[in-house]
């Protein structure tokens, strides 16, 4: 199996100016947890839930106060996103995209072109535990 066969397809992107709030609301709304940053279809990051989540809301009102939380909010995804992105080719072996997964900690990867580096998809480890149970399901 390979990267192409497992992965889904035109995932969700932001640019690296979206806003941390926008982020936010699209990943709740969409239900993920992990969006590939563009830049003019070129991947430029990746940013999380964990990511997101060192934002500290409560600690902000509490400390700071709310006008804190709300530039917060506003900041820009780029200042948060990680940009040492691990992505995969269409074609990678699904063994060497878990070892990827497993070896750096993370949660998904992105699926690239390999000149342009546009993103074609993203394999999560959803999706690898998916795939995983259709074979055993078949025995």
């Amino acid at each position: 199996m390979i990267a192409r066969e497992l992965m889904t397809p035109d995932p969700l992107t932001v640019t690296p100016q979206a806003s941390v709030a926008e982020v936010w609301d699209l990943m709740r709304e969409a239900d993920v947890r992990h969006i590939p940053v563009v830049q003019a279809d070129v991947l430029v990051g990746m940013v999380s839930d964990r990511d997101l989540a060192r934002v500290d809301i409560a600690r902000l009102l509490r400390v700071e106060g709310a006008d804190a939380l709300r530039e917060e909010l506003t900041t820009p995804i780029a200042k948060v996103m990680s940009s040492n992105v691990i992505a995969v080719e269409p074609e990678a072996e699904i063994g060497d995209v878990i070892d990827l997964l497993l070896e750096h900690k993370i949660g998904a990867v992105p699926v690239v072109q390999e000149e342009t580096r546009e993103v074609l998809g993203i394999i999560s480890y959803v999706d690898v535990l998916r795939a995983l149970q259709g074979i055993l399901s078949e025995d």
